[in-house]
């Protein structure tokens, strides 16, 4: 979730992915399977019969007949090619300095590059150090079980030997983005490893600033076309992870060049565009490319609620998913999260919705990167769609458990004890105003109650997903 958002406007840290800083909520979703709506439904609440595999069972719907698919998926995923990787990330590698302050950053451009620059003067205990960026999505995947990769840049300096032990300590290997014949100069500041300073005041609001926010040039503009071995490893993986802030970091058209090449060699593009679409989306002709490139030809977009009313002017989350659904070339899910609510994932065949895991939230940073490796998970490994979004609110939630991202993100023990205890944030007001329009319609809809059955379908949900979790450990590959 976190990366940075270069702005130091006084914000919470909860607006863009999901938590309720003070309520215990999280970003994300489980659900149980309610297909087939063939009925005019009035969201009365009623008892009926469903018949599933062991025969029929009492449960609790909104007001209409439904029938019970235990495994709803897509398709098989087809990975063109030896897959030696699960997940690579793109760009977006930095050192995160999380420090307390009294007070935010000053709004103004000048007075946040001095305060910025003063900080900078006196690097602080290595105890405030930590991974951040697309390593925080990389870290999660990899206590998942996944096998990854990080591509970009890191520094010869002290910040950098840290980020690369952070990554070897978790398994993580990094792919060095740079061109053939280009020599790193160590000693030039375009080389160095990006630091985003994390501001934290006694409110426990958040403020990000990093060099990057004050140059209208990428921080690494030294780069202009992939390497082989970046290439390969993109050919290698699975899943290729774009996200916004990785245009901080990156020239659009190395961005565009990387996602023409997943595209020709069968991996699967993840974008998540968070605050920066906005900007993208009225930057330069070569950003508004890549930024329009990225969001029709991304297998899987994962967007806020606000993110996705500001690209779409559609204020109904289902509407706007389904809009940038239509508009992809080969997009297969977009989900929308929903904050403290839960989320949604529309795809082509159906809409599916789950409340969020109740957790007494910490800090809410990492939450939205700890959600899309989760989600990775449940595609890389074809698992249905309810199983899929149970793991990913688990991960959110556990994160949200901790101080801060990098290494602070969800471990599988905590994951495991927030999917057996299956506290959801259940809201049925807002389930049935928010989908009323859409089962009278007869579309395909999926949503988990854990009052449904007495929770008989979660908790099944959530036993065949702790056995899925189960298998890497036999090979000690899991974190814990």
């Amino acid at each position: 979730m976190h990366q940075r958002t270069f702005d130091l406007t006084r914000h919470s840290s909860i607006p863009h992915y999901g938590v309720p800083h003070s309520y215990p909520s999280l970003p994300q979703n489980p659900r149980i399977r309610i297909s087939n709506f063939k009925t005019n439904c009035c969201y009365t609440r009623h008892k009926h019969f469903v018949r599933t595999n062991n025969g029929p069972v009492n449960c609790i719907s909104y007001g209409i007949d439904v029938a019970v698919s235990k495994h709803h998926r897509l398709p098989s995923v087809n990975f063109s090619g030896e897959k030696e990787f699960d997940v690579a990330t793109l760009g977006n590698l930095c050192v995160d300095v999380v420090l307390n302050v009294p007070n935010l950053p000053p709004s103004s451009f000048d007075e946040r590059k001095n305060y910025m620059e003063q900080l900078a003067k006196s690097p602080p205990d290595k105890k405030h150090w930590e991974a951040g960026g697309n390593c925080n999505m990389a870290i999660a995947a990899a206590r998942l079980g996944l096998r990854c990769i990080v591509i970009g840049h890191v520094g010869d300096e002290i910040y950098g030997n840290f980020l690369l032990d952070v990554l070897q300590d978790e398994g993580i290997n990094l792919i060095e983005m740079k061109e053939q014949d280009d020599t790193i100069n160590s000693s030039s500041s375009a080389y160095e490893t990006l630091l985003c300073w994390v501001l934290v005041d006694p409110l426990q609001r958040h403020g990000f600033c990093s060099r990057a926010d004050f140059s209208k040039e990428p921080a690494f503009t030294w780069m202009t076309a992939l390497s082989d071995e970046v290439k390969i490893n993109i050919q290698k993986s699975k899943v290729l992870f774009c996200n916004g802030y990785g245009f901080d970091e990156l020239p659009a058209n190395l961005i565009t060049h990387a996602l023409e090449y997943a595209v020709e060699v069968g991996t699967s593009i993840f974008f998540d565009p968070g605050p920066k679409g906005k900007s993208l989306a009225v930057g330069t002709p070569e950003e508004q490319d890549a930024f329009e490139k990225l969001l029709r030809f991304s297998d899987v977009l994962l967007l806020t609620s606000e993110e996705a009313e500001s690209m779409t002017g559609l204020w109904d989350p289902i509407a706007a998913g389904k809009d940038l659904l239509s508009k992809g070339v080969r997009t297969k899910w977009v989900i929308i999260k929903m904050g403290s609510k839960g989320s949604i994932l529309i795809t082509k065949s159906g809409i599916s919705c789950a409340p969020s895991f109740k957790v007494d939230v910490m800090d809410t940073v990492g939450c939205g990167d700890s959600f899309v490796a989760a989600i990775a998970f449940g595609y890389i490994h074809n698992m249905p769609l309810v199983h899929t979004l149970t793991i990913a609110n688990a991960v959110g939630a556990a994160t949200a458990t901790g101080c801060g991202a990098g290494r602070n993100v969800a471990n599988l023990q905590k994951v495991k004890q927030l999917m057996t205890e299956s506290n959801l944030n259940e809201d049925d007001n807002f389930w049935n105003k928010l989908l009323h329009k859409y089962i009278n319609q007869n579309e395909d809809v999926t949503i988990l109650s854990k009052t449904i059955n007495n929770g008989f379908f979660l908790k099944n949900v959530v036993s065949e997903v702790l056995e899925k979790l189960e298998v890497p450990l036999v090979d000690g590959i899991l974190s814990s």
